[in-house]
């Protein structure tokens, strides 16, 4: 910040209600703004609610375009309670001299703990069972009644060896499956043509913007479960319904949708499909760290400092 940056009282706006851990770190010397959270918000919006800010909280939903960061001025640093960005126009923020960071690292273990429990919940039909149970009334035993999918000596796919993609790797050891995995860009033909389950952990660049289409679909081994827990995106979701009704997938694992919030009505209604509602890293401890870094870092800046998890 400028010269006298430690006599001026500038304003912080957080865009959605936020671990309290936030306010306690920044509401001492500085003005906070605290909105209530929106699943979705317009352009418009947001520069009507980043009008008074110097700087900002802001979630993977708010669409922090180039309109909308030259609609402020002042605001010079803005962190994303994420460690993806793609909701954020970099170029932009670059040439404005506006500081984007994340929260890297801190939802690694919950977002792999969350990988594992998909896996499970799918292959063993959990959801369809606590339906049944929940709609019966009843705890029905039989031989061949509700058989899933046992995981050990299965080959779990993963796209994106990065800190996500690793940490699911040691846990799928854990359990006795077989791993292979991909870095993004590189071919994923064989991974593909051999896995039992595909896990995806790859971040959402113009390059993986529907990575898994029709034609990589159709790779797949008959019977393969598919998890997302990286980006809604990533997948082409018409392909992937069209897959399942055909029968060439076994299931599908989602906590991220391709048009978030808005959910593909025609997954509602399969029953090999389990929906989360992009929960990923919602432990408190998790959610809680990552409040302290966005918030330690927007105070690093107001005070002079250089933030510790800069992406621009």
């Amino acid at each position: 910040m400028a010269d006298g940056a430690e006599a001026m009282k500038y304003t912080v706006v957080l865009t959605a209600a936020y671990p309290p851990v936030a306010r306690e770190i920044l509401a001492g010397e500085f003005d906070v703004i605290e909105h209530p959270t929106e699943p979705q918000r317009t352009e418009d919006e947001l520069i009507t609610i980043l009008s008074e800010a110097d700087a900002a909280i802001t979630l993977l939903s708010d669409p922090l375009t180039r309109r909308v960061l030259e609609s402020n001025p002042n605001v010079r640093i803005i962190a994303n309670h994420a460690v993806g960005y793609n909701n954020i126009d970099l170029d932009a923020a670059r040439e404005l001299g506006i500081t984007i960071t994340n929260t890297p690292g801190v939802l690694t273990e919950a977002t792999a703990d969350f990988t594992m429990a998909l896996i499970l919940a799918l292959t063993r039909r959990l959801v369809e069972g606590d339906r049944e149970v929940r709609e019966s009334g009843r705890c029905i035993w039989e031989p061949l009644h509700m058989l899933g999918t046992s995981i050990q000596g299965k080959r779990l796919g993963i796209i994106g060896i990065g800190r996500i993609g690793t940490a699911v790797a040691a846990r799928a050891k854990a359990f006795g499956m077989e791993v292979v995995g991909v870095r993004r860009g590189n071919s994923m033909d064989a991974l593909l043509a051999t896995s039992d389950i595909v896990s995806i952990h790859t971040p959402l660049t113009p390059e993986t913007h529907h990575m898994i289409d029709a034609s990589a679909l159709a790779k797949m081994k008959r019977g393969v479960f598919v998890i997302n827990t990286a980006r809604g995106p990533i997948i082409d979701e018409n392909a992937l319904c069209d897959a399942l009704e055909s029968g060439h997938l076994g299931g599908a694992a989602l906590d991220v949708y391709e048009f978030e919030p808005a959910v593909n009505r025609r997954l509602l209604s399969m029953k090999n499909v389990v929906l989360a509602p992009h929960i990923g890293s919602a432990t408190l401890e998790t959610r809680s760290a990552m409040a302290r870094i966005a918030a330690t870092d927007v105070h690093r800046f107001l005070k002079g400092q250089k933030p510790l998890h800069a992406v621009t």
